[in-house]
């Protein structure tokens, strides 16, 4: 049987819809695409970026408490949690056609 995302740790029951939006309902899927490709598929999928819940997921995908991360692991961290932010197309507004979403990022009127 396939194990939760919620057998990594640091990711909690309340981490399990936002998971499955991104279509990451095990801990090998998970495991297997490993921290920067599944935070990526996050945000493409509407979770609000925070850098404290990437690297959570790094450290927990490591074995590790998430308050383990610290000064020069912390800020290389950083850098690939803003390069993954800075590549992720928006998300789409929840309810809209993709198309008037597309529409809405070229004015310039989508919230972020």
């Amino acid at each position: 049987m396939a194990e939760s995302v919620t057998a990594i740790r640091n990711i909690g029951p309340a981490s399990v819809l936002p998971f499955a939006r991104a279509g990451l309902t095990t801990a090998e899927a998970v495991r297997a695409l490993g921290p920067d490709q599944t935070y990526a598929r996050l945000i493409a999928t509407g979770t609000r970026p925070h850098f404290i819940g990437y690297y959570a997921l790094v450290m927990g995908l490591q074995g590790r408490p998430w308050n383990d991360c610290k000064g020069k692991e912390k800020a290389e961290l950083r850098k690939r949690f803003d390069a993954i932010c800075a590549a992720a197309p928006p998300p789409e507004i929840a309810g809209l056609p993709a198309e008037l979403s597309r529409f809405l990022d070229q004015i310039g009127v989508r919230p972020r």
